[in-house]
């Protein structure tokens, strides 16, 4: 936690991963985030993985610094509430329908600087989820050894999409301070994951050569980079994209003859030029994979850091989240009140400022925790009128 953005209060009414993201973000570097879901919880509530006891970690971990008020939102009343927070917050981020009742026009009815960042599947509107989303742009008809396409396990255009979505409301309050203009701003997944393959350069490659890259299994394309196997049954990955990381790993396993030989035979020289690594990968992996059988894993990444080379372990993710360096010690983590009761390290803000002093990740909030401070503080209701919307089933408060 980074109170950077202190004073700005958010509204998320979302659900699944791209929209909350955009809320968690946010929170963590200080706003004020609220975020509104049906009383009992939304389609996320209750989403793998869960603990023994119904909670899920998957939503107590996206929600994490978040207030949460729960409302009714299947009635009128229940939804007018939803759309008077947002007008008197004056920025939201969901991703509710264009259409309906979290309209932007219906929303900013009366607040002309209203900012409503939306999260959408498709640009027309039409749904679509990470994974139909990465089928349809190619990448797992590139992942694997083939023929039939490998779907990873990341949700990378969702949490990519959050990322954008939480910059994209950064960027609309600065052009709302220059201007005093609010304005809606539309993310759809689709355009996140096809605009990131654009900017890679893979767009304009096929478009030019016409044709698909091969499938490379765990090979990386324009690059040295591969798999390996040590001596004692260790697999690593090493990469070698920059000359000091090529002249490193050379150094380290001790093949600097045989490139010197095979650079004069093909009168090139590795150092030089990336691409020519990957070019004659099929000559440099025999070389590489015979020397790093010799070795012990310990022995050799010692080594390799030793020389600024770059490679990493293959570990699970239980090997991974029980590393000491990548979680016990690392400062994003700490220790919070979960509303599962499971004691484990929480993740908090990512960036690491060195002139701020970094704050605990801050625990979920059990489900309409804050739902009566809000309608107080933001709506300036009374008690009684707070009162009477738990009596008539519109409000539920933890």
């Amino acid at each position: 936690m980074y109170r950077l953005l202190a004073g700005l209060r958010v509204i998320e009414a979302s659900s699944f991963v791209a929209s909350p993201t955009a809320g968690l973000y946010l929170a963590q570097m200080g706003a004020e985030v609220i975020r509104v879901d049906q009383i009992g919880g939304g389609p996320d509530f209750n989403r793998w993985p869960r603990h023994a006891n119904g909670h899920s970690l998957y939503w107590e971990n996206l929600n994490r610094a978040k207030q949460s008020v729960a409302l009714d939102l299947s009635r009128p009343r229940g939804r007018e509430l939803l759309q008077e927070l947002v007008r008197r917050t004056g920025q939201c981020v969901t991703n509710f329908p264009v259409a309906g009742f979290m309209a932007h026009e219906r929303l900013a009815a009366g607040r002309a600087d209203l900012i409503t960042v939306r999260v959408m599947g498709m640009p027309d509107g039409g749904p679509a989820l990470d994974y139909t989303v990465n089928s349809a742009v190619g990448y797992p008809d590139q992942t694997g050894a083939g023929p039939e396409p490998v779907n990873h396990v990341l949700p990378a255009w969702d949490l990519l999409t959050g990322a954008y979505a939480a910059f994209a409301m950064l960027a609309a309050l600065r052009h709302r301070d220059a201007t005093g203009l609010g304005q809606e701003v539309r993310i759809p997944l689709s355009d996140v994951a096809i605009g990131t393959v654009a900017n890679l350069g893979s767009l304009a490659e096929v478009l030019y050569t016409g044709a698909n890259r091969p499938r490379l299994g765990n090979s990386v394309y324009g690059a040295f980079g591969r798999d390996f196997l040590t001596r004692d049954g260790k697999r690593l990955m090493l990469m070698a994209i920059t000359a000091r990381q090529w002249s490193a790993l050379v150094k380290v396993l001790d093949i600097t003859e045989e490139i010197a030989a095979l650079e004069a035979k093909l009168g090139i020289s590795f150092a030089t030029d990336e691409g020519l690594r990957f070019q004659h990968r099929d000559r440099l992996f025999p070389l590489v994979e015979g020397r790093v059988a010799t070795w012990l894993h310990a022995e050799l990444a010692a080594a390799l850091d030793a020389e600024g080379a770059c490679h990493g372990p293959y570990k699970t993710m239980l090997e991974a989240a029980q590393d000491p360096g990548m979680v016990g010690t690392n400062p994003i983590f700490g220790s919070a009140s979960n509303p599962s009761g499971l004691d484990y390290p929480a993740a908090g803000a990512f960036a690491t400022i060195p002139q701020l002093q970094r704050e605990p990740p801050q625990p979920a909030p059990l489900l309409g925790s804050s739902t009566d401070q809000v309608l107080a503080e933001v709506l300036g209701l009374a008690s009684g009128a707070i009162g009477e919307l738990h009596d008539q089933g519109l409000a539920f408060q933890a």
